[in-house]
């Protein structure tokens, strides 16, 4: 199977290290190095400071800064494929890196030249391991700034993108009108269908209708989605066909946020089944893995080129919200592989959600 995250059609998750090559970020990084040169500056250690050193000490920070701001923009989507434990520790320690062999040469030179940019009687270890130390106190203090202030933003988006969903999902006429024309046609002919069509069609809105308010469970998320493709099935018929593959044991208790299973789910009829003529079969599968739970959506689905953006929309608000409830382990991948689309939840096991 190709890899889902590559690709014109796949969607490749948002990198969780902060971008510093926007402008405003990098101003943050350079305030930083500045802010440490003026503390130094100002402690009482007893060391002389005069405007040379001042200006020299500045400059030798700014452009410490900038090489390693550069160095992390450039590497930003390939740390961020690395766990964020993982991926944070080696940009500090390419930081470290860049910091010592930058104070290392800047020594040599002073040391040559004689033109006194470091202060007497400091020594090549103590000038090159303390740089070190110091870039990764700064690097480590405002990449973790950023961040915090990344999530928030994210779920701030997050949330007003919820809220809009879930209104439209309180008025969407063609659905709703072909459910109701679906039970009508049904309440001569098969009453207790009909009956179970109303029912059904009722559990999907009111639980659009407390979309913002309270988490689900992954009970709730499947007997949801359950309730939506058998409504959907009495419109399309044998043109439907679905299938799902549980693989016990799975933790039925476990919270999620709510609507994240059902929507990908209408994607899959809306966007791949009801646009072929001769159907198809969605495929849902849950499983249970080491450390997370798995959810696949499969379906046939029309080429890239001919495929609606909508079913974008609503994935992206899917994994921003599981994101924000579950952190960065939590993720969402999906593209178009051979004739079939595939969607993937990976929620971590084990985690309370930070939402609730």
């Amino acid at each position: 199977m190709a890899d889902l995250r590559s690709g014109t059609a796949a969607s490749e998750p948002e990198p969780w290290l902060p971008d510093l090559c926007r402008l405003p970020r990098l101003v943050v990084m350079l305030s930083m190095a500045e802010l440490i040169v003026i503390v130094l500056a100002l402690a009482p250690d007893g060391s002389a400071w005069n405007l040379s050193r001042f200006v020299s000490s500045s400059a030798f920070a700014l452009w410490l800064a900038l090489a390693i701001s550069v160095l992390l923009c450039v590497s930003r989507r390939q740390l961020s494929r690395l766990p964020p434990g993982l991926g944070g520790f080696i940009a500090t320690a390419t930081a470290a890196a860049i910091a010592a062999a930058v104070a290392a040469v800047t020594h040599w030179i002073d040391s040559v030249t004689g033109v006194g940019l470091i202060p007497a009687g400091t020594t090549f270890a103590r000038f090159v391991g303390g740089t070190a130390a110091i870039a990764i106190l700064a690097v480590s203090v405002v990449l973790r700034y950023l961040y915090v202030n990344d999530s928030w933003k994210a779920q701030v988006r997050a949330n007003a993108r919820a809220e809009v969903e879930a209104l439209q999902a309180r008025i969407k006429p063609h659905f709703l009108f072909n459910s109701m024309n679906t039970i009508a046609g049904l309440v001569r002919s098969d009453p207790a269908v009909a009956e179970r069509a109303v029912l059904d069609l009722s559990d999907l809105f009111r639980a659009a209708l407390g979309a913002s308010k309270s988490d689900s469970s992954l009970t709730e998320e499947v007997e949801l989605a359950e309730r939506y493709l058998a409504i959907e099935q009495l419109r399309l018929g044998e043109r439907l066909r679905v299938v799902w593959r549980k693989r016990e044991p799975l933790p039925w208790k476990m919270p999620l946020p709510r609507l994240v299973l059902q929507p990908l789910v209408e994607n899959a009829v809306l966007h791949g089944i009801s646009r072929l003529p001769g159907g198809g079969e969605v495929e849902i599968e849950l499983t249970q893995l080491s450390d997370h739970l798995l959810l696949r959506i499969r379906n046939p689905a029309p080429a890239p080129a001919e495929a609606r953006a909508g079913a974008r929309h609503a994935q992206h608000s899917i994994g921003q919200r599981l994101r924000y409830a579950y952190g960065p382990t939590a993720r969402m991948t999906a593209g178009w592989d051979g004739g079939y689309y595939l969607c993937e939840l990976h929620v971590p096991t084990g985690v309370e959600a930070q939402s609730r």
